[in-house]
């Protein structure tokens, strides 16, 4: 049985072993692969591990022996189901494994605003300290979470870790879902009603047709001119031009963003030195043990498959 993994440079430089797979055959790893390189490279595969290289028709057009994509990833914006239920491809993701990562990720950007460590860093570094004629310089205004209202927009896994986190500060929480979810303390609210009462706004939804574009002109508009915006979902969920105007304009305080709509980065990525917008390359996910977690688990999905009892489903 051949297996493919195309793009291992996503999951590993090196610290994380996919040597796990060689029990189930030949395994050929590449670093990355772009589309132009995946019809040679898939020929005559049977199974297809990857993380964001394009699976479609043309990627796959000589893989006529493919009969399964396992997902180093819980997203799977890359597949083309469609095409793969017509060729009979089982498709199966990572689901769960970066909860813990996401939500440190999240208040790591939180407290770096209210607390402005990096600032004051940088201050101290500078020599600041040493000019100072106070033992305590208060050079830049911090905040408490304590009692600062929290909207969660999306109240899955990720986001229900987020409203742990929140409630060991003391912070009230909102949060918005499509359904009711059970949280001791939480309320759900209307989009424009969280907005509107919540100090910070961080984001924990998928990106789909519902979502796309959901924080635009209108919604940053309602917000509370102090409050602070977080985004570790998907970067199409907020408006990047929408969001550096209400930035730009001080209709909020300040964000930060760990997803873009262009990844890597693009020249004209419209955050790019906007003040208090602080940018991190999509790496809220990216602990070694998360990774870690990430590769275990596509391990056992496949294992599941091969042994007629598949897991994580996305498509067959």
């Amino acid at each position: 049985m051949k297996i493919l993994i195309p793009d291992s440079k996503t999951i590993t430089l090196g610290d994380i072993s996919f040597d796990r797979f060689k029990e189930f055959g030949e395994v050929e790893i590449y670093e990355l692969s772009g589309a132009k390189l995946m019809p040679e490279r898939s020929r005559d595969t049977d199974i297809i591990l990857c993380n964001k290289v394009p699976m479609n028709a043309e990627t796959l057009r000589n893989a006529k022996n493919l009969k399964y994509i396992g997902l180093f990833a819980t997203g799977y914006n890359n597949i083309d189901l469609e095409y793969c239920k017509s060729r009979n491809i089982t498709v199966c993701n990572a689901a769960g494994y970066s909860t813990d990562a996401v939500a440190q990720h999240t208040f790591a950007l939180i407290l770096d605003h209210y607390s402005r460590i990096n600032e004051y860093n940088n201050f101290v570094q500078d020599g600041g300290w040493k000019r100072s004629d106070t033992f305590s310089p208060f050079v830049y205004g911090t905040h408490e979470l304590f009692g600062k209202t929290i909207g969660i927009v999306g109240f899955g896994t990720i986001g229900k870790r987020v409203a742990q986190i929140a409630a060991a500060f003391g912070m009230n929480i909102v949060y918005y879902s499509r359904s009711e979810k059970e949280f001791d303390g939480a309320v759900r609210l209307p989009l424009e009603e969280l907005v509107q009462v919540s100090d910070i706004v961080t984001v924990h939804c998928p990106l789909n047709d519902e979502s796309r574009g959901m924080f635009d002109d209108e919604l940053f508009s309602k917000f509370k001119p102090t409050a602070f915006f977080v985004n570790t979902a998907r970067g199409g969920i907020a408006d990047e031009q929408s969001l550096r105007r209400a930035l730009e304009s001080g209709k909020i305080a300040g964000a930060a963003a760990d997803v873009l709509v262009t990844e890597p980065m693009g020249e004209d990525c419209p955050l790019i030195g906007v003040k208090n917008m602080t940018l991190t390359p999509h790496t809220a996910w990216a602990a070694k043990e998360t990774r870690e977690r990430c590769v275990q688990q596509a391990y056992e999905t496949l294992k599941a498959y091969l042994n007629g009892k598949p897991i994580n489903v996305v498509s067959r």
